[in-house]
């Protein structure tokens, strides 16, 4: 029989784990890389970028837009790094809490 207080007591569980996921998130670091390593950029699991980090070599008024496009594409790979580890963090710390309901992905809410 369903026992409401056992799945409250899951999901005040699960609020927990998720709070204590986030907080985790600002401390993920993933560097994405563009133009073969000639830029890179570092962002956070909250998806902050912490650094950008350019080569010489690029730092010329001829390579402006290179560099740009470079930056943007850099700082994008950087992202889906974070949020693809983001979402094993949250995936990792909800483990087993919640039954396994279909098309429920708990990891998709961040």
């Amino acid at each position: 029989m369903f026992d409401m207080m056992k799945m409250m007591g899951k999901v005040k569980e699960m609020q927990a784990k998720m709070k204590e996921a986030q907080e985790k998130l600002e401390f993920i670091e993933e560097t994405g890389e563009a133009g073969a390593g000639m830029v890179k950029a570092v962002v956070n699991g909250k998806k902050s970028v912490i650094s950008i980090d350019i080569d010489e070599s690029l730092l010329s008024k001829d390579d402006k837009e290179m560099l740009q496009d470079l930056t943007v594409a850099a700082i994008n790979n950087a992202m889906e790094k974070a949020d693809a580890r983001a979402k094993e963090e949250i995936k990792k710390s909800t483990d087993g809490l919640m039954p396994n309901i279909p098309g429920m992905d708990l990891g998709n809410l961040f």
